[in-house]
This record gives structure tokens, C-alpha cells and sequence, in this order.
């Protein structure tokens, strides 16, 4: 990006998809806007190998979009991908890997699985981490390329970072669930480790962003902002809450800068029932508590209002009371959203006007800034009556630049993609996919 002034970051990008030409009992929820949006298509999961985890790529190099979903362990908390597979649009599947016989369909945190074309050869992998190895596969084929050691429970989820300064995401973290972390060069050769950063547990996924512009990534591995060494740069300290009651849920770039001072990064804070806004330094500018903020996505979502707003999810409350929140750069609400589930959302153009409107998975449903219904996500009302919680995703899954989005049913048994009809295509295109890095939160 242009280091000659401030850039405003992360303007909405959202990807979903479907598959499946015929589908039958489509199924609306009320809807005050006119609005149903078909599926463009639906796509079948593989019953045994596939799980609730979704990311998508071009894994064979034919310009199109395929899925690969994983499934999980849970043990005490610790977690390790268990199996995957790889999907073409129409149900094939390309590849199976891993023991299905283990392992779990629930979304609870950032499953170890990951597309990334890590060697730079113009083709992706697929990297996930297993019991106590971080495993590369060939992402046409599923072959096993490579197959690396991993401490002990250092498998909750992984980041491609360039820790190195070669211009390309080459290394790796890995990290137990909330105390420590590792920084991996590509052969598995350990850079450090950090346990505790600051003095406080680890966020769920530790977010990088090249803060001094020396062409390496800095680390928020919590609290904690690590240097690309893994030395402390520095630790946000709260001005109104207790924040060792809890972690950070989750931390993201709202403006870049010339200088660390002008950069501007928003974090929610679990147990301590907080939204901050920081700086580059570490310095909170303003602080909103008192409830479970969790997930934020940052956008020009209310054209109205000057600047970016923020749209973060408000967890932890009985179902059929999910609210989400707009709120802009100094904090202040804009408008309250009242969903039964707001968990899962992300933000697209989806009416062509430029500004971004919000979707959320659970009703299925694109609002704008004002709460306003613009469309409802049709989807087959066998998939849709109970089960888990949706995973909502955008990217380019339909091969035109423009981002789309995605669906998992609560069933579990099928992906739905939305052709988004209407958005404008940005500069650059949207890539095919849900991109490097994927997260819940």
C-alpha cells in the first residue's frame, strides 16, 4: 500500500456460496425487504470426511472455485483437525485425508485448515495441523507433501506471516488454545515461541500487520504486540476495564499509517465485556463496555456517516436475543440490529451503491445501516429447521471479481453460494475464494 499517507483498510470484501442446480422447498424468514435471493448453487458436503469448517480456493487450477471442509477434536479444549476434503461446485470430490472416524461438526473456534500457495509455484496447498504435526497437502490431489512436528497441543488454529521480510506470507504460527504460540519458518525450523504474551492469554488468532514498515510482520498475539523476533513492542493496558478477566476475541486493522502512532486497530476484549480502539503504540483512544462484544468487521457501511464504521456481534446472550452493533470511528452507535443469532456476519456491496451491507448468517439475510431487510437468503428448508450455527463467508466464488457469499446449513450437509448480482466489481477484483488466513472471529 501507499506508506505516503493514511489508508483506510479492509473495506468489505464477503464471499458465499452453493451449489446444487435443483433445489427444492426453499424456505424464507420474514423479510422487510422484497427481495429473495436464490442460491446460485448448492453444493452437497461429503457426509463422512466434511465437517463445519469452510474455506474455499482454485485448487486444481481450472479457474474455478472449489470447498474444502474439515472437521475437529476437542479434548479439554484442545483442539486438532482430524479430516478433510476437497469438493469441486457440483459434489465431487477431489480428495479425502484424515480419519473420519474422529472429530466433530461444530463451530467453536478457528479449525487448523488453511489454502495457501506457500511454495509460490502458482498452486495452492492445503495446510492443516493433525495430532502434533502441522501436515501440507497438494491442493489438487490431497497428497501428503510434507509432514512436520509440532509441539505438544500447539494445533488450536495457524497464520501464514512473513516474519522474514521476503515479501510472501513464508512462515507459520502455530499456538496452544490460550498460552503460548510458535513462529515456524517454512521447513519447520523454530524462528521463537512466546508463552503468555505480556503477561495475558493469547487472542484466538493472532492477527499481523507490518507496523514500521521494515517489510516484516508485526504480531498482536493478544494484549501483546511482538516484534517480527518475537520481542515485545509493546502491551495495551485498559483504561475502564479489568482485561485479565479474559483474552482478546478479536483485533482488526481499521486505518493504516505512515507512522505506528497513526495507525488505528479496534479489539473486543472476552471477560471484560469491552470494544477499544487503539493505536500503533498500544494506546486506547476511546472504550465502549458492558457487554460481550465478539466479532468486528470494518467498512464504509452507513453513507451518512463520515469515515468507516465498525459492525460487531454481541455474544453470549440467550438465542433469539442476537444483537449487532454499527458503530463509527469515535465509538458512538449508529444502530442496533436485533437477529436471534448475530454471531457469524461479514460485509459486501450487495445493491451496487458502493457502501457496504452487512449479512448475517443465522436469519440469512443482508441488512443495511439502518437495520433494513435487503434481501433473505433462500435456502431448502430441510437444511434449515435445526442444527448448528451458520458459518457465513464471502469471497469471488462465481469467477467475476465481485465478492459473493457463502452459507453453511445448519444440517451440515450442504454449502449454499448467493451470486451477488448487483455490487460493484472493486479495484483490484475480489480473488477466488475466502483468502489466506480465514477466521471466526
Amino acid at each position: 500500500m501507499d506508506r505516503r499517507r493514511p489508508v483506510l483498510a479492509q473495506v468489505c470484501l464477503v464471499t458465499v456460496w452453493a451449489v446444487a442446480w435443483s433445489v427444492v422447498c426453499l424456505s424464507a424468514a420474514p423479510a422487510q425487504g422484497p427481495v429473495l435471493e436464490q442460491p446460485w448453487r448448492s453444493v452437497p458436503l461429503d457426509p463422512e470426511f466434511s465437517g463445519a469448517w469452510v474455506v474455499a480456493g482454485d485448487m486444481d487450477g481450472d479457474g474455478q472455485v472449489e470447498l474444502v471442509s474439515a472437521r475437529n477434536v476437542d479434548q479439554a479444549d484442545v483442539h486438532f483437525t482430524s479430516a478433510a476434503v476437497a469438493q469441486k461446485l457440483d459434489g465431487r470430490v477431489l480428495w479425502r485425508w484424515g480419519d473420519s472416524s474422529i472429530g466433530r461438526k461444530t463451530l467453536h473456534h478457528d479449525v487448523a485448515c488453511q489454502i495457501h500457495d506457500w511454495d509460490q509455484d502458482g498452486r495452492p496447498e492445503v495446510v492443516l495441523c493433525t495430532e502434533d504435526f502441522l501436515v501440507e497437502l497438494d491442493g489438487a490431489t490431497g497428497r501428503l507433501k510434507r509432514h512436520l512436528p509440532l509441539p505438544k497441543q500447539a494445533t488450536d488454529c495457524l497464520v501464514f506471516v512473513d516474519l522474514s521480510g521476503r515479501g510472501h506470507p513464508t512462515d507459520v504460527l502455530v499456538k496452544t488454545r490460550y498460552s503460548q504460540l510458535w513462529a515456524l519458518k517454512q521447513d519447520g525450523t523454530l524462528l521463537w515461541t512466546c508463552k503468555e504474551p505480556g503477561g495475558y492469554r493469547t487472542a484466538h488468532q493472532p492477527v499481523t500487520v507490518d507496523l514500521d514498515g521494515d517489510g516484516r510482520d508485526e504480531v498482536m498475539a493478544g494484549y501483546a504486540m511482538l516484534n517480527a523476533d518475537g520481542s515485545t513492542r509493546w502491551v495495551f493496558q485498559a483504561k475502564t476495564v479489568d482485561q485479565s478477566r479474559g483474552h482478546c476475541d478479536c483485533f482488526r486493522l481499521v486505518q493504516r499509517g505512515n507512522r505506528p502512532a497513526d495507525f488505528r486497530f479496534v479489539m473486543t476484549l472476552c471477560g471484560a465485556n469491552a470494544i477499544v480502539m487503539l493505536d500503533g503504540l498500544g494506546r486506547s483512544t476511546w472504550e465502549v463496555s458492558g457487554h460481550h462484544f465478539e466479532s468486528v468487521k470494518v467498512g464504509r457501511i452507513c453513507p451518512e456517516s463520515p469515515g468507516l464504521q465498525l459492525a460487531v456481534d454481541i455474544d453470549h446472550r440467550p438465542w433469539g436475543d442476537g444483537p449487532l452493533w454499527v458503530l463509527d470511528e469515535r465509538g458512538q452507535v449508529l444502530s442496533r440490529i436485533q437477529t436471534d443469532y448475530a454471531r457469524h456476519h461479514a460485509l459486501l456491496d450487495w445493491t451496487g451503491d458502493g457502501v457496504c451491507e452487512i449479512v448475517i448468517g443465522q436469519p440469512r439475510a443482508v441488512f443495511d445501516c439502518t437495520g433494513r431487510r435487503v434481501a433473505t437468503l433462500a435456502m431448502d428448508a430441510r437444511d434449515d429447521v435445526a442444527g448448528a450455527e451458520r458459518l457465513v463467508l464471502t469471497g469471488d466464488f462465481t469467477g467475476d471479481g465481485v465478492p459473493d457469499v457463502l452459507l453453511t446449513s445448519r444440517a451440515l450437509t450442504h454449502v449454499y453460494i448467493y451470486k451477488n448480482q448487483r455490487g460493484r466489481r472493486p479495484q483490484p477484483p475480489a480473488p477466488l475464494g475466502t483468502g489466506l488466513n480465514v477466521t471466526l472471529y
